[in-house]
């Protein structure tokens, strides 16, 4: 049996979290004010859009430090597993604004009230900054962790938001259409929809120990056959133990043996090749490998 382990040196993300934590829930009580004293839909579901994703640039956070604790006890690979549980609470909370939004946008539609057009783009065009600085800051860490990805996507896809609602908020002043504004909150859902319903699924797969959709099970197959001594392949398993790692386990046939210096390299290849860095292998000869298919 041998194994390797990945030590994946977390970056300390913590300023840059409390950074964009601390913008933007000063910013999401603007909205709500605003949004009320300008009876405007499409800034109250901007709003709500920013609030959810504060919630999830906080538990976000909190998943990447969690994951760092080693294992301990029954939990024998630690927590890393939380950074997948947050993703899919991130999706759900997303989803539960979309109701909200939508909600509130429908009522606007039955009954329309004046919307004050240069408030909603004065605030919007603020959060359009906000929003923009946010996402800088998980720019360079985005290639790092999936949640640090979601939240540089999240902070980028609410500044295209919020560039939006300025325009509903121009487009209001120019025609006094009042029903512009909560035409522009259902297109915020839509944005919302497109991006949350594959960060819902691909957690989904995760949590479910499905092969990462990076990886290609049929080419790692193939690798491992294509190297010296390998016969035989079977009871392969890739799965992700967090967002930003990936596992492997495999038995391998090998009649002639091995030494330590193949599984280092082989080690070595899968994480360069596949970026799998935590890899377990069983080496059998071809007695032992009939004798599993007989006996297992």
């Amino acid at each position: 049996m041998a194994h390797s382990h990945e030590h994946t040196t977390q970056k300390n993300y913590g300023k840059a979290f409390a950074i964009g934590i601390g913008l933007n829930i000063a910013f999401v009580a603007v909205e709500i004010f605003y949004g009320l004293l300008a009876n405007s839909s499409a800034l109250l579901a901007d709003a709500g859009h920013n609030a959810s994703d504060v919630l999830s640039l906080i538990f976000a956070w909190a998943a990447i430090r969690l994951a760092s604790i080693k294992p301990k006890g029954k939990y024998t690979y630690g927590l890393r597993k939380t950074t997948i549980l947050v993703s899919i609470l991130n999706a759900l909370l997303l989803f539960g604004a979309v109701i909200a939004i939508g909600w509130d946008a429908v009522g606007k539609f039955k009954n329309p009230e004046p919307v004050a057009g240069t408030q909603v783009m004065i605030v919007a065009g603020i959060g359009v900054v906000i929003n923009t600085i946010t996402a800088l800051l998980f720019m360079k860490g985005q290639k790092d962790d999936l949640n640090i990805k979601g939240a540089f996507l999240h902070m980028a896809a609410d500044a295209g938001v919020s560039l939006g609602v300025v325009a509903a908020g121009l487009l209001i002043n120019l025609t006094g259409i009042q029903w512009i504004d909560p035409v522009m909150s259902f297109i915020i859902i839509l944005v919302i929809l497109w991006g949350t319903w594959r960060l819902f699924t691909d957690s989904i797969d995760l949590a479910l120990d499905a092969v990462p959709k990076q990886i290609k099970l049929d080419k790692v197959r193939n690798f491992l056959l294509s190297q010296n001594g390998v016969n035989d392949i079977h009871d392969l398993h890739v799965w992700a133990m967090s967002t930003t790692q990936i596992a492997l386990t495999a038995h391998l046939i090998m009649p002639e043996g091995f030494n330590d210096e193949f599984i280092s390299e082989l080690q070595k290849k899968l994480e360069h090749e596949f970026g799998i860095g935590h890899t377990t292998f069983q080496i059998e000869n071809e007695r032992i490998e009939k004798e599993c298919k007989t006996d297992c």
